[in-house]
């Protein structure tokens, strides 16, 4: 298989950075994993580091700015015909890369993997459904970067409006659209999604809110995906009141593979969530 650039946004990202990096590793042949990193107070560099020292293909760049600037950073450092975005707190689905190939048509500019939240202390399969069917309509409104491959070519000289923190996935999946090119969902991959311990807490979780709507509304202009906004909060809200209840609790992830579902590797992570 050809290897290809993998850009990472990184900032105080330890809570999963090394599991996140052996799964990439594990499942997409990487030429160059490139690190843009916004001034890290915690672990997450040292924890790069020990992967540049394993495997000597890690370039690391430090960005004051919003996660605009920070991709647009990413782009400009990628040599493949190909590259991937994959978000720093997530685990790949068995085969990512080999299944995402899969996907690739002459008309087709990027191919993202269905992101599903993990939920602490959640653990009935129904629910997981229901999260697949709100990610497809997410991506399908406003696209999504978490484990995406994409077209270099296209994006090359990409300008995405610096005041995106959020949306600027958005902004990238249209200006693809754009130049023609579909961005699909792809058939039979994935990423298991695990949000910072501190994104349980309400107060934080409103501030995210916040950030959305006004990205949304001022700066992206995505109505359509504002009018269901309400549905999503309602969702988001749930898992939050989830977690109030059991939060406070130390509690195993158990990811071993479903029965009907032999692609996910299987793995247990370990969670400790606090009331601030």
């Amino acid at each position: 298989m050809q290897p290809i650039d993998v850009v990472m946004l990184t900032k105080n990202s330890e809570h999963l950075l090394g599991r996140c990096l052996d799964s990439i590793y594990q499942n997409v042949p990487v030429k160059n994993l490139i690190v843009i990193d916004g001034f890290s107070t915690d672990r997450t560099l040292r924890i790069v580091d020990r992967i540049r020292q394993q495997r000597g293909n890690v370039t690391v760049l430090r960005v004051h700015g919003s996660r605009a600037k920070a991709r647009k950073e990413g782009i400009a450092r990628v040599t493949t015909e190909w590259f991937m975005f994959a978000d720093s707190d997530i685990i790949l689905s068995k085969d990512w890369y080999r299944n995402a190939r899969e996907n690739i048509r002459a008309d087709v500019g990027a191919v993202w993997g269905v992101n599903i939240d993990v939920i602490p202390n959640m653990h009935d399969r129904r629910f997981v459904k229901v999260q697949q069917r709100i990610a497809h309509q997410c991506f399908a409104l406003r696209g999504g970067t978490h484990d995406t491959l994409i077209r270099r070519d296209l994006v090359k000289e990409i300008e995405i409006p610096e005041e995106l923190h959020t949306y600027e996935d958005a902004f990238i999946m249209n200006w693809i659209k754009n130049k023609g090119y579909k961005t699909v969902v792809g058939e039979g991959i994935y990423c298991l999604h695990f949000k910072p311990p501190e994104n349980w807490n309400p107060k934080n979780a409103v501030l995210g809110a916040v950030e959305e709507m006004r990205c949304g509304l001022v700066y992206s202009h995505n109505f359509v995906y504002m009018a269901y906004y309400p549905i999503f909060m309602f969702y988001w809200a749930m898992q939050i009141a989830f977690q109030g209840v059991r939060g406070l609790l130390p509690v195993t992830v158990d990811l071993a593979p479903a029965k009907d579902d032999p692609k996910l590797d299987g793995a247990k992570l370990e969670f400790r969530h606090h009331r601030r």
